[in-house]
């Protein structure tokens, strides 16, 4: 609070300031004028404020204090004393303080960054001392009688002139300035405003008053006073945070401006006398070398910017290692050049295995050290001739353009894949890490582009993590044919929902006693608009992966539920007859999902208690909490939720205590040995039980002859579903095949046990 009354009383100050020396100006009064002595005491009270609150730099203080109380004196004298030269000493003495703090300033809170605009601030000041020299120097000299005075003069416009240089060298920096910062060098700026006019007031052919030059005076008063009170005045030596947008126009314009001037006045008119050419030729002379030596500056801090901007373009900032760009003009360079010749140029491509999990778990400081790691590994595991490349994340990628023969390329490969071996030392402790590698290799007489080759080595690479990862895979034309036939079937997958190439079949769930259907599995199937069907353990992984499964999800789930409600209403199913859904992780994760669920209920008319939803295992493992949260949430509907495949992922009872369980699926494994191998029959004989103990219905998969129905309903499970039952078939088909699986005196026939 007390922070905020300062700065907002600096501001108020400044504007009083202002305000006084306006008035002093207009009224026309003499130099000790109320307005001037209250500006004057305004100022002395709120700097004196400003050192007991604030405590600025004792220097800063200084050489402000100084330097005001040198002009204020000055004004003294002149009204009391006809002393011209103590007056003009005590001007020079100010603006000789101003030097030394802005020197002071300047070298703190710029520091190195000073370098640069030093030139820039040279500029301005020497021309403006060019321009001062022809205007009011060199006719002052012609004019004087005495020779000490006109020197102090001068002497006081060329301090005043250093003044403006360093204060141009602050403004052209980087740096951006703090209130207090630029409070004060308003204060400067005005400062020397005034001693400009005053200069110019010794002109016969000016009608300068001493009003005029006074009045800026007096503002600088109010402003310096601000700068002291202002609460960031504590820190202003401190060096400030870089400006979003350096003032690079401000700098061209006034660098410019301060280049043409004193050109022009140079040209239009003549030198007195040779004193005044020699300062002239001098001063040209002076701001033609600064100038040069800007220019070859601003050449060489664009030459360095070029190079930087070329390496950050083509080179990795993590490790230094060559990107993607450089590397594959390096693979293109390698290719023409091995065009006719008996070299085979070898792409690696590299990645860290479980690399997101190091990042997850230890943070993504760990993660780039172990790359910067794995880069110096890759370095030391490869000939000198060979290129290392980190092309992106936790992918790199290695050339050999020396190779001679696919065993080569694989014995690289295995070099590089020995480089992992070693555990990698990091702050956290050591740690393994290994990779999978792709290997692709330029043959003789075809013609691959740089990009190909780098492709071939990723689907390779991709192989080798499907194999196991940690290992190494050699490309071949049928990853190729693979992985085009994956991306064929992933694009077309967009569009298959709005095309209407997706349909469902349900598979019947009966009563094993009654041989009556009790609900349907409804199953997706995607048949191409060119005829072709794709199997849905081609078609699903894809959806998952790219998250498509959640709009099929959605639709599946809407039409399941339209159709039975349809089925009801035919009286061709119970009005209890039940619809099962299978449900991915990608949809669980939806926040939407809840609602699609609760729409579709209440758009089908069919209860919450009459949707299955089958989820897997691996949901309550890998996503244990998301799953449980939006299980929880369906379950508080009505709906219920049964686990699909039980017993072949990884089964863990106090799981499948948390989660709303009120059905489990015994997976097809398990029955398709139950008539042969006891320890099936035992395993099944335990499912059952514990899914009685938690009060859970029991549905049997994958049923296939009447004996496997035959022990099922021995062990009194009670439902199932299955080939021998009835395949998954087509909406039109369910009447007839429910009808016929309905007929008691025929199940029984069928079944005989």
């Amino acid at each position: 609070m007390a922070r905020r009354a300062l700065s907002a009383s600096s501001w108020v100050v400044a504007t009083i300031g202002i305000g006084l020396a306006c008035l002093h100006g207009v009224s026309s009064g003499p130099t000790d004028s109320p307005f001037a002595i209250g500006a004057i005491a305004l100022a002395s009270i709120c700097v004196g404020i400003g050192w007991i609150i604030n405590r600025p730099p004792l220097s800063a203080l200084a050489t402000s204090l100084i330097s005001l109380l040198c002009l204020v004196a000055a004004l003294s004298v002149s009204l009391r004393s006809s002393s011209t030269s103590t007056v003009e000493t005590l001007v020079l003495l100010s603006q000789l303080t101003l030097v030394v703090g802005l020197i002071i300033f300047v070298r703190n809170r710029l520091g190195q960054r000073a370098s640069s605009v030093v030139p820039d601030g040279l500029i301005v000041g020497l021309g403006a001392w060019v321009l001062i020299w022809i205007v009011l120097v060199q006719p002052a000299i012609q004019e004087s009688t005495s020779s000490s005075l006109t020197i102090l003069r001068a002497s006081t416009l060329g301090a005043a002139m250093v003044v403006l240089f360093l204060l141009a060298t602050l403004l052209f920096s980087d740096t951006a300035p703090s209130p207090s910062v630029g409070f004060l060098g308003l204060a400067v700026f005005l400062g020397l405003t005034g001693i400009v006019l005053r200069a110019m007031s010794f002109r016969q052919d000016f009608s300068i008053t001493s009003t005029t030059y006074t009045t800026p005076f007096l503002i600088t008063c109010g402003f310096a006073a601000a700068g002291f009170l202002h609460p960031s005045v504590r820190h202003i030596y401190t060096s400030g945070t870089s400006r979003t947008s350096p003032p690079l126009m401000t700098r061209l314009v006034t660098t410019t401006a301060s280049l043409i001037v004193p050109v022009v006045l140079l040209a239009i008119t003549d030198p007195f006398d040779t004193q005044d050419r020699i300062v002239r030729t001098v001063s040209v002379s002076v701001l033609a070398i600064v100038v040069m030596i800007r220019v070859i500056q601003s050449v060489r801090a664009n030459a360095r910017t070029q190079d930087h901007l070329m390496k950050s373009a083509l080179t990795d900032s993590l490790t230094g290692l060559p990107n993607r760009i450089l590397m594959l003009e390096h693979i293109e360079t390698a290719v023409q050049q091995a065009w006719r010749t008996s070299r085979q140029p070898t792409v690696l491509f590299i990645d860290v295995d479980r690399f997101k999990n190091i990042n997850d778990s230890l943070g993504h400081s760990i993660g780039d050290n172990v790359l910067t790691l794995v880069a110096s590994r890759l370095i030391a595991a490869v000939p000198s001739h060979a290129s290392v490349a980190r092309i992106a994340g936790d992918e790199f990628v290695i050339l050999d353009a020396t190779t001679e023969s696919p065993t080569q390329s694989v014995l690289l490969a295995e070099s590089v894949l020995d480089a992992f071996r070693e555990p990698v030392n990091t702050p956290e402790g050591d740690m393994f890490v290994t990779a999978s590698i792709g290997v692709a290799y330029s043959p003789k007489g075809v013609d691959l582009s740089a990009d190909d080759l780098m492709r071939h080595a990723d689907t390779a690479m991709y192989r080798a993590k499907a194999a196991g990862r940690n290992c190494i895979a050699l490309f071949d034309d049928s990853m190729l044919e693979k992985v085009t036939k994956r991306l064929d079937v992933e694009t077309a997958l967009y569009r298959a929902l709005e095309r209407k190439e997706l349909h469902l079949v349900h598979q019947p769930i009966i009563d094993i006693e009654l041989g009556i259907v009790v609900g349907f599995e409804a199953l997706m199937r995607w048949e191409r608009g060119d005829g072709d069907i794709v199997p849905p353990t081609e078609f699903i992984p894809i959806a998952e992966e790219t998250g498509t499964i959640v709009p099929l999800g959605s639709w599946a789930l809407n039409d399941a539920l339209i159709q039975l409600r349809h089925w009801i209403d035919t009286n061709v199913v119970s009005p209890s007859t039940t619809m099962s859904v299978n449900v991915s992780p990608r949809q669980l994760h939806d926040p939407q999902f809840v609602s699609i669920v609760s729409d579709a209920l209440a758009a089908s008319g069919i209860p919450a208690e009459q949707l299955w939803l089958e989820v897997t295992e691996s949901v309550m493992i890998t996503e244990a909490t998301q799953a449980l949260s939006a299980l929880r949430r369906l379950n508080s509907l009505g709906v219920r939720i049964a686990i699909d495949d039980f017993g072949t992922g990884y089964s863990s009872l106090s799981l499948l205590q948390k989660f709303p369980i009120q059905c489990v699926k015994i997976d097809r494994a398990f029955v398709q040995d139950i008539t042969t191998q006891e320890g099936a029959r035992n395993l099944v004989r335990t499912i059952i039980a514990m899914a009685n103990a938690l009060g859970a219905d029991i549905v049997a998969e994958g049923i296939e002859n009447k004996d496997q129905l035959s022990v099922l309903a021995s062990m009194r499970c009670n439902k199932a579903q299955g080939y021998f039952i009835s395949r998954p078939i087509s909406v039109a088909d369910v009447p007839a095949v429910v009808q016929q699986l309905q007929d008691i005196d025929a199940w029984r026939a069928r079944t005989s046990f």
